[in-house]
């Protein structure tokens, strides 16, 4: 637009948030939601030429022009990473008198992200051994994935990706999720919000009234145990008992009629 980049970023700002889904061959896609805004964010409008047709061909023109060299390794040479040619860009459906609408996009990116690795036939755990991936409940073409992304990680030059860490992740080591900053709310407020509102149900809301933007909550999942608890343990053999006495009266009673 003969606007040089110093003043472009006066002008405009780029917001965008960027979903990572995986495919069932264990490709990785990714769905992004791009957006022009003011200088300040979407409370501003952007300039009258970042118009939708040319946010779609900067996205394209950007795809193209992206790589990623390797470093050289004995085990596979050198190369470069780059998109591939499977690229789609189209304005999102859902606009409201031509400005697109929350439910929209919210809908957009919810598809994706309640996409996992198990769509792929993949594992939810950590790998910790090449006997565990032969020994994988997967098709041989995820053990296949899984075991070269685990090659890969061992490889010197490729420590600093820690690929056997995300093999089970088919080597990617991304969130399924990511933004830019001014796309919508922070992570952080959510937080907080969710932090509140839990808060407000519980009924205890003096409990934290003292604290701040320092407070720091560690919190973690661990394994309690399964089945009953020994209260429930006493119901279910009550009612055991119960429906293994009226199958034996049944059988009585059909036995005595025939």
């Amino acid at each position: 637009m003969g606007v040089g980049r110093g003043e472009i970023r006066r002008l405009t700002r780029v917001s965008a948030a960027k979903v990572a889904e995986y495919q069932r061959r264990g490709a990785i896609h990714f769905h992004g939601v791009v957006r022009l805004d003011g200088p300040d964010g979407s409370a501003s409008h952007p300039p009258s030429w970042a118009s939708t047709d040319l946010l779609l061909e900067t996205v394209r023109s950007a795809a193209a022009a992206v790589a990623l060299t390797l470093p050289w390794s004995a085990a596979y040479g050198d190369g470069r990473l780059r998109f591939g040619t499977q690229l789609d860009a189209h304005p999102l459906a859902g606009s409201d008198r031509g400005r697109l609408t929350d439910d929209a996009v919210a809908a957009y990116v919810a598809k994706y992200t309640s996409k996992s690795v198990e769509t792929a036939g993949a594992v939810d755990r950590r790998i910790e051994s090449l006997a565990e991936i032969r020994a994988l409940r997967v098709t041989s073409h995820v053990r296949a994935l899984i075991a070269t992304a685990w090659r890969l990680g061992g490889l010197l030059e490729l420590r600093h990706l820690r690929l056997r860490a995300w093999a089970h992740m088919l080597g990617y080591r991304g969130h399924c999720l990511t933004k830019t900053r001014a796309y919508s709310t922070t992570y952080g407020q959510l937080r907080a919000d969710r932090a509140e509102h839990a808060r407000t149900l519980a009924g205890v809301r003096d409990l934290y009234a003292d604290w701040d933007d320092t407070t720091i909550t560690e919190s973690f999942w661990r394994f309690v145990g399964t089945g009953h608890t020994p209260a429930e343990a006493l119901i279910a053999t009550g009612i055991a008992e119960d429906l293994a006495a009226n199958r034996e009266i049944a059988r009585q009673s059909a036995g005595e009629r025939s």
